[in-house]
């Protein structure tokens, strides 16, 4: 299983990005995605996560409202679509893949290597 997460970058604060994750070796549609953050000292959390049909999805409180995640079954990708962006979302993103029901812990079996979004004031 490989999964390739693209789309950082950095961006003054009030803007957006779109972060992209690409699976491969396995039968995406049957898996729930979530994407999580660790900014430097700090634990990795919960973002977001999203169901395998893509009908359910989950935020954490501090991105409610401005972040949306989605996948793309045909295309074997999530996106995460970060608007009104702020200092404190600086952060390395991940992608993560567990099977069957998404979750906000870090209880998944697959990772991508991360991209790096930095808000600047």
């Amino acid at each position: 299983v490989q999964l390739q997460a693209s789309g950082g970058g950095l961006v003054q604060a009030g803007g957006s990005l779109r972060l992209s994750c690409a699976a491969s070796g396995l039968t995406f549609s049957t898996y729930a995605m979530g994407w999580f953050r660790q900014a430097p000292g700090k634990e990795r959390e919960f973002v977001a996560h999203i169901n395998r049909s893509g009908y359910s999805t989950g935020y954490a409180d501090s991105v409610k409202g401005r972040f949306t995640v989605s996948r793309d079954n045909a295309k074997n990708t999530v996106y995460l679509q970060m608007n009104s962006l702020r200092p404190e979302d600086t952060a390395v993103y991940y992608c993560a893949a567990r099977s069957l029901l998404p979750s906000t812990s870090v209880n998944y079996p697959y990772w991508g290597q991360g991209t790096q979004v930095t808000v600047s004031s």
